[in-house]
């Protein structure tokens, strides 16, 4: 068994090139991801290996990236597209919604759309305007669209192949705060055996109250339960890891044992990601519910200046002071 300590990045472009080596359909798309292996060198040395034709530096045109992938995936390729920042995908947004979404739909499923867009997303770098946003929720709305975000450097790996090899269009959420942090991952599991892309998973077993994330926020949950245990207080972690389809087992399982929930995302808490699970469990477990579901998210404003963006992002004390709440009830 070959299980290496790889960062997160780093989990991703050897997930990449598995899926380059497996597949020769598969190409990869982007601006500066040849020859300088994108801004955060997730796709570094893979043009080197796999030659201009498969891994293909484009035009600085978001829309026109989607659109000549939405192209190649009609022909059987499986276009890998990386959107560099998360506030760059805007113009593209046309495309995502209005063909990659639909064009299976539309042609009363005839057609295929295999194509991943790769969008390093959310805050915690100290970035400038338009590089730190966290759009999750606009595609998690748009039916036709997968959509998922990994939280670890084996989840990366996995998640990326099991993405690219889906005859689905995905949008693939990459938590660029935590591109560098670090993990056990092995490399001969069989994505046969892996969780299933779109599954939830407990990632800390608990007793007391259920916390939910996806993405970057699910090391700052696991951090609190830390801090929550030095308390006596068990918290559960549920990653979701899929926001579209949302797959709520296990968090159904969770609430009903703990009778406490709290939902914890970057993004901004009005129409987000975790208002949509707040009211799926209060439907379904609400005989089973201590207290009401929570929130713990970004403020209802523009991304913030860096200098004050650790003032924005939800953090350690503001997801415990969530699980206080709710045992006040």
């Amino acid at each position: 068994m070959a299980t290496e300590t790889l960062t997160l990045g780093k989990a991703l472009n050897t997930g990449l090139r598995r899926a380059l080596e497996h597949d020769p359909k598969v190409v990869i798309m982007g601006e500066d991801v040849g020859k300088l292996g994108g801004v955060f060198r997730i796709t570094d040395g893979l043009q080197k290996d796999f030659g201009d034709q498969r891994v293909i530096d484009t035009p600085l045109a978001e829309s026109g990236i989607i659109g000549t992938a939405v192209g190649l995936a009609v022909r059987g390729y499986r276009p890998v597209c990386e959107i560099q920042f998360d506030g760059f995908v805007y113009p593209a947004y046309d495309q995502i919604v209005s063909q990659v979404a639909k064009m299976h739909y539309r042609s009363r499923g005839k057609l295929n759309i295999p194509m991943v867009i790769r969008i390093p997303y959310g805050g915690g770098i100290g970035a400038v305007e338009h590089h730190s946003e966290s759009p999750e929720a606009y595609f998690a709305h748009t039916a036709g669209l997968k959509v998922v975000t990994c939280a670890n450097p084996q989840d990366a790996y996995v998640m990326i192949q099991q993405a690219i090899a889906s005859d689905d269009p995905i949008v693939f959420l990459e938590p660029k705060r935590r591109y560098w942090e670090k993990g056990q991952v092995d490399l001969d599991a069989p994505l046969s055996q892996a969780d299933p892309l779109h599954a939830a998973r407990v990632v800390r077993p608990g007793t007391d109250a259920t916390v939910l994330a996806y993405g970057p926020m699910v090391r700052t949950c696991l951090d609190a339960a830390t801090a929550a245990a030095e308390d006596g207080r068990e918290l559960e972690v549920v990653d979701l890891r899929t926001l579209s389809p949302l797959d709520l087992t296990a968090v159904y399982e969770s609430v009903r044992r703990t009778g406490r929930a709290v939902v914890v995302h970057e993004a901004p808490g009005n129409l987000g990601l975790g208002a949509e699970v707040a009211a799926r469990i209060t439907e379904e477990c609400f005989y089973s519910l201590e207290s009401p579901v929570l929130r713990v998210t970004g403020f209802d404003t523009p991304y913030p200046a860096a200098r004050v963006e650790e003032e924005y992002l939800p953090d350690l004390d503001r997801v415990l002071d969530a699980v206080d709440r709710t045992f006040g009830w």
